[in-house]
């Protein structure tokens, strides 16, 4: 079984290497010792969610800290292709779901949507509040994915500013993928950019439970989107983004 994942800030880690002894403290500390009860001589790995993942072995739990035997030291490179999940908000907690398994598979980044049919509406303290759960989820998840990177939570975007944004991933050499059920072109037959410094985005978009509507459809296409199908099925807003992210992470060799 792998090694549970516990977060550093970025930065912390960079003068760590193996064969060294790193102190971990607070929240994640306590959670170790106190929730999870480990104890010394297990194994942990430590992530600055930047890519950094020290494998450590526990030398002493202590209050409100560990102190870890470094065994080794990993430095993963960033994506040479970027996936991001444009997540239209939704009822309930279908986008937290959605972002929660978006990042289990291996999302870079996710951008809250506030498209025109969204039942849910952010604004202000609202907007903040959803935000910083949005960015505990894709923390959570995280770690439970034995990620070392950590994606990041883009500020939330109306159609006008999703499309802007469309507009600069198509003009940088990227893709703009929108999910519609009513779209011709399958999503596996769609040409994906390679790995290019600084990496290009494929910009995954989903839409609220209502759908997205013509003029923001148009408003996509536009910008230089192209509208694709997953398959036969109308999946929900929770699992459409997810299910498209594993088909392309297989595509660009991730899971090979």
């Amino acid at each position: 079984m792998s090694a549970p994942v516990f977060l550093a800030d970025p930065g912390m880690l960079d003068a760590v290497a193996a064969g060294g002894t790193y102190v971990l403290e607070g929240a994640e500390a306590r959670h170790a010792g106190v929730v999870q009860r480990r104890r010394a001589g297990e194994r942990v790995d430590v992530a600055d969610g930047a890519g950094v993942r020290l494998r450590c072995t526990i030398a002493a739990v202590e209050p409100g800290r560990l102190v870890l035997d470094v065994v080794g030291r990993e430095d993963e490179p960033g994506p040479r292709v970027r996936l991001v999940l444009a997540q239209a908000l939704a009822k309930g907690d279908r986008d937290e779901l959605a972002i929660e398994a978006a990042t289990e598979v291996g999302v870079d980044e996710v951008v809250p949507w506030q498209a025109a049919r969204s039942v849910v509406v952010w604004r202000g303290e609202r907007a903040a509040r959803s935000r910083a759960k949005w960015l505990a989820t894709v923390r959570e998840a995280t770690k439970q994915a034995r990620r070392a990177h950590v994606p990041a939570v883009a500020e939330p975007l109306d159609t006008r500013g999703l499309a802007a944004r469309a507009a600069g991933v198509v003009a940088a050499g990227g893709r703009v993928l929108v999910l519609h059920e009513a779209a011709a072109e399958p999503l596996r037959d769609v040409d994906l950019p390679s790995g290019a410094e600084p990496a290009p985005e494929v910009l995954v978009v989903v839409g609220p439970e209502g759908g997205i509507a013509d003029d923001e459809l148009a408003a996509f296409e536009a910008a230089g989107a192209r509208t694709v199908r997953l398959g036969p099925h109308v999946l929900r807003t929770s699992t459409a983004g997810p299910v498209a992210l594993a088909l392309l992470a297989d595509r660009l060799g991730r899971w090979g």
